[in-house]
């Protein structure tokens, strides 16, 4: 194996919707092997299917491990080979199923250092969640996995924006919105900013949770009690966050592109304009994690599902940033290392003592 490139595990997501799909036509070029090393933890047969289906000519190689992983080939280490019925577009509780098995494979791979990063093709929730899977999605998995807290980031290269509150019903995310919630998802923020994306003075700016940042409490007192206090408690710790903004007025008047990042309050709040803004080129973030995963900023795409005119771009782009934040976070690691050496020196009394050379 070429120790130069690092190993991407793939998961092949729901094999009803567009995951094989984007994943066969991003390796349809092979300047992306060069890149890394991609092992695509999946089934031959619903690869195969969708690859004859669409007159797609990416070929893949069988491997047992990821061990055993080729460079400059598209790799497979088979995890799901049954039969099951693939209807594009239609969810199943047998497509859920082998989506759950190719997601646990890479997974325990990942934490045995088998894989460098790990990039997830879309899931179909409803058809996974049980008691196999009892989570709302990725993200909270992921954290229950690798433990710690993991922060939600969408991003492309206008902007990036993470979320307080992920997927909760909206009815929720008020009592959600806590002075203590929101501090911990803004320093997750500026060290995923800082570590895995290379910028050196973070600025982030936090959104409002009500309209017009609740109009002096007319609208909503959570600015007034919450939000503001933890902005205020994160600048006295050194961070340089701003706000709260009223998201309206920031995205409608390109307010975004003079920060570093975007702390929005819930889910809709900052996806719906990041995705109305990117173009095609989203990726999806999980920062936080001992892991590096990223995602395409896309579902399963049902709709379009079997078409074949799916766009490919954002799985690339995701494929791209899983090796940028690997390469960053050697480098920060590197970077911040003490190399000064301690050593023995004696004194004129002829008495050792252990001085740190400046």
């Amino acid at each position: 194996m070429d120790n130069k490139k690092i190993r991407i595990g793939i998961t092949h997501g729901d094999i009803c919707g567009v995951g094989y799909e984007v994943i066969l036509k991003t390796f349809a070029d092979p300047a992306m092997c060069d890149l890394c090393i991609p092992i695509v933890y999946g089934s031959p047969r619903a690869a195969t299917y969708h690859r004859k289906m669409m007159d797609l000519t990416t070929n893949f190689t069988l491997v047992e491990k990821a061990a055993d992983a080729q460079s400059g080939r598209l790799n497979m280490v088979t995890c799901f080979d049954e039969e099951v019925k693939i209807t594009p577009g239609h969810a199943s509780p047998d497509c859920g199923h082998a989506a759950l098995l190719s997601l646990r494979k890479a997974v325990e791979d990942c934490k045995n250092g088998e894989i460098d990063a790990l990039v997830t093709a879309p899931i179909n929730k409803a058809v996974m969640h049980g008691n196999e899977f009892p989570f709302t999605g990725h993200t909270e998995y992921l954290e229950q996995e690798f433990g710690g807290k993991s922060l939600m980031i969408l991003m492309n290269p206008l902007m990036r924006v993470a979320l307080v509150t992920t997927h909760l019903p909206l009815r929720e995310v008020p009592q959600a919105i806590t002075q203590e919630r929101i501090m911990e998802k803004a320093e997750l923020f500026y060290q995923a900013l800082l570590k895995d994306f290379s910028v050196s003075c973070p600025r982030i700016a936090v959104l409002s949770l009500n309209p017009h940042c609740g109009d002096g409490g007319l609208l909503g007192k959570e600015e007034e009690e919450v939000i503001s206090p933890a902005v205020s408690a994160l600048q006295d710790k050194g961070l340089q966050c701003y706000g709260p903004y009223a998201a309206d007025g920031f995205f409608g008047s390109g307010l975004y592109k003079k920060f570093d990042g975007i702390l929005a309050m819930y889910h809709d709040q900052g996806l719906a304009p990041f995705k109305a803004l990117c173009n095609n080129d989203g990726v999806n973030y999980t920062a936080g994690l001992a892991a590096v995963r990223t995602s395409p900023a896309h579902g399963t795409a049902f709709d379009i599902a079997g078409k074949g005119i799916a766009d490919e771009n954002s799985f690339r782009q995701a494929v791209y940033q899983a090796i940028d934040v690997f390469h960053n976070r050697r480098n920060y690691e590197e970077a911040a290392a003490n190399p000064l050496k301690v050593v023995q020196r004696e004194n004129k009394n002829k008495h050792s003592n252990r001085e740190q050379i400046e």
